[in-house]
Formats: structure tokens, C-alpha cells, sequence
């Protein structure tokens, strides 16, 4: 293993099944304590973003984050800290290496999606870009305000709110997409929705990315399309349907739990021959979660590199920003929804799912002129 621009010395193979068997059988006897549990390990980097970076540190997933140790958890003893030298060699792989390119997004460095609803009724912006020339003029806006993709949306998935026809959705967004076409955008697009006909309408039009908010769950056609049109995906942890996912959500452990669920739909998407290096993965914030649920997965959002896949942070405005810092109309929170993005650089993640994008695109700017001490 080569540390720095790591790359894995030998052929791993099957990397997804190499990377389970070495997390499946992983142990405390694997690190000194005389100890067997035969449970499943999990590896998160503890990353760091210091310009004083040692020789011997690995590279997180090809970016600006490095790591010297990792976190070691399991769902049946305590987390402990150890040397990422006895991470097994195809997770290494999996924490280490470059992800490719997706839409011609670089995610050596941070990645911005500005957020486009076409709808009346989304939670921060609803009604505001219901009109075509409304969203195209947005679009554009977003575009020369720094935003490296567009993400479009014509059903609001707010908590409570209730599915609407295909026929509805798709009068929402393809205009759109024909419109931001004609106007000459040069940023990919990628289309917002649970469903195989709203996104095969939206793919015919132009865009170039889905973005499955329910993690592929809600329409079983989705997946097989998508790899049929041999377009890239997001997956994100959002299995319940909006309408009741804030009803009591319970985790038996909310980090492991939603790790595990997008290990598992990374692998179903695999199998139905997308593959990885063309899938994008979101955990899910705000989607089925409490607050607690929210701070605890943004306090160890490193360890979704595991996935082997670029991370998306799509935490823009939502209400737990505005519970956590007063401010209860979701107008009002882009600095808090900028805080959380700029944690999560610290955490390595490449892709900011957000609404204010010239505002998050400055953040980000000074974010990297300082730990860099330097401009780009």
C-alpha cells in the first residue's frame, strides 16, 4: 500500500466483496486484546486537514483530507482508536482511493449542487421557481454564482408531504430542464425524484444524474432504468415515504444502521450494472431523523468514505438548523446551514447539496485559502 496519492499495490479483485469479508471477520483479536467478537468492524478515518502533514499519513479518497489513525466500531463493544496501519488492505482501498470523476465533477475538491424546486409546496423555497422562466432564471443565477450542478426537483419531499402523479411531476420539471438547455447552462443537471418515469422523462431531456432521495425504494423500476440509460446516481438513506418519516424514526444505532443500509443499495445498484464509480451517496439528513439522529451522523460523517464512493451533504436550510440555532424560518439559515457544511469538509465530504450557493461558495473559498495558507 502506498501511502500520500494512495493507491492499492496489488489487484484486490472483487474490491465490495474483498472490502465485506475483511470488515465481516475483522476482531478484537485483529488488534490485541485476547478478545474475540466476531461482529462486524467498521474503519472511520479520523481525518485531518493540517498543512503539516506527516510522510506516513494515507490520503482520504483521493482529496484534501488525510488520516493517521482510525476509529474502530462495532455494534457490540466499545470504540476504541488505532492505527490505520491495521486497517485491512481493500478497505484501505475503499478509504484511500480517487474517486472517479462524475458529470466531469472533480471530487479532488469540493463540489457544489445548488438546489432548483420546482414546486409550490418544498419547505424553504416552495412557489418561488414554480414558474418555468422563474427556474431558469435561478438556474442561471446559481451557475454564475459558483454552483458546479444543478439539482432539479418537482415534488417536494418535506416532512408530511404526500406523493404526487407522474404525469404532475414530470409538467414540473422537464420544462425546466428544456428551458435551462435553451438558455445556453453549461453545468450537468441532475433530476430529483423517486421514480423511473419522471426520470427517464428528465434524462430525454437533458439531465444527466438521478437523485434518489428514498435510496431507490420507493419505485423498484428506478434502479434497472438508470442502468439502462447508463446515467450516474445518488443514493441517499431515506427509506420511509415523507408523509410519515418523522412519525418516532428509531435506530438501533442511527450511524451504523444508515452505513449499512447504503452498503447494501450500493451493492443492489451494483448488481444492476451501475457501477460504483458512478454512484454518489447521501446520508440522508433530515430524511426519517431526529435531531440527535442529524448530530450524530454529522459528528462521524467519515465514515461513509467506507462506501468507496464520493459523499453528498444535502443539510441546507433544514430544521434541525433551525432548532439547533434559533432560527425558525428556514430563510434564515444559511449561516447555520454554512457551519455544517464547513464540519463536514472536515470530514472530507465532496458534494454540498444547498440553497444559497454564492454564500456556501465564498465559505468554501476562505475555508480552503486557510488551510492551505494560501489562494488557489
Amino acid at each position: 500500500m502506498v501511502r500520500g496519492n494512495l493507491r492499492c499495490a496489488r489487484d484486490v479483485g472483487d474490491w465490495g466483496r474483498c472490502a465485506k469479508e475483511c470488515l465481516s471477520t475483522a476482531s478484537d483479536d485483529t488488534f490485541g486484546s485476547g478478545k474475540f467478537v466476531s461482529d462486524t468492524r467498521y474503519f472511520r478515518p479520523i481525518v485531518q486537514v493540517d498543512t503539516a502533514r506527516p510522510s506516513d499519513a494515507f490520503s482520504l479518497a483521493g482529496g484534501w483530507g488525510w488520516f493517521t489513525h482510525v476509529e474502530l466500531l462495532s455494534r457490540s463493544d466499545v470504540a476504541r482508536i488505532v492505527s490505520a496501519d491495521h486497517v485491512p488492505e481493500a478497505v484501505l482501498a475503499r478509504l484511500c482511493d480517487r474517486r472517479p470523476d462524475i458529470c466531469g465533477l472533480d471530487f479532488a475538491a469540493p463540489q457544489m449542487m445548488g438546489i432548483l424546486n420546482a414546486t409550490p409546496d418544498s419547505f424553504s423555497d416552495g412557489g418561488k421557481h414554480a414558474a418555468v422562466a422563474d427556474a431558469c432564471a435561478a438556474g442561471l443565477a446559481m451557475q454564475a454564482a459558483g454552483a458546479n450542478i444543478l439539482d432539479i426537483g418537482g415534488e417536494s419531499t418535506r416532512p408530511g408531504a404526500e406523493t404526487i402523479p407522474n404525469a404532475e411531476e414530470i409538467s414540473r420539471v422537464t420544462p425546466v430542464i428544456d428551458a435551462l438547455n435553451a438558455a445556453g447552462v453549461s453545468l450537468p443537471i441532475s433530476i430529483d425524484t423517486r421514480k423511473s418515469a419522471v426520470a427517464a422523462s428528465a434524462i430525454s431531456a437533458g439531465a444527466a444524474l438521478v437523485n434518489d432521495v428514498s435510496g431507490f425504494t420507493h419505485d423498484p423500476a428506478l434502479m434497472a432504468m438508470c442502468a439502462a440509460r447508463q446515467v450516474p446516481v445518488c443514493v441517499t438513506h431515506g427509506p420511509q415515504d415523507p408523509s410519515v418519516m418523522q412519525e418516532d424514526p428509531r435506530y438501533d444505532n442511527v450511524l451504523l444502521d444508515v452505513f449499512d443500509f447504503l452498503e447494501k443499495r450500493i451493492d443492489e445498484l451494483e448488481t444492476a450494472g451501475i457501477p460504483r464509480g458512478r454512484i454518489i451517496a447521501d446520508p440522508g439528513i433530515g430524511f426519517g431523523k431526529t435531531i440527535d439522529h442529524n448530530l450524530a451522523l454529522l459528528a462521524r460523517l467519515s465514515l461513509f468514505h467506507g462506501l468507496g464512493v464520493p459523499l453528498l451533504l444535502g443539510a441546507s436550510r433544514k430544521r434541525f438548523i433551525g432548532a439547533v440555532g434559533g432560527a425558525p424560518d428556514p430563510q434564515d439559515r444559511a449561516p447555520g446551514s454554512i457551519g455544517v457544511a464547513l464540519a463536514a469538509l472536515n470530514h472530507g465530504v465532496q458534494v454540498f447539496r444547498v440553497h444559497d450557493v454564492a454564500q456556501t461558495h465564498q465559505a468554501i473559498a476562505l475555508w480552503q485559502a486557510a488551510i492551505r495558507g494560501e489562494q488557489s
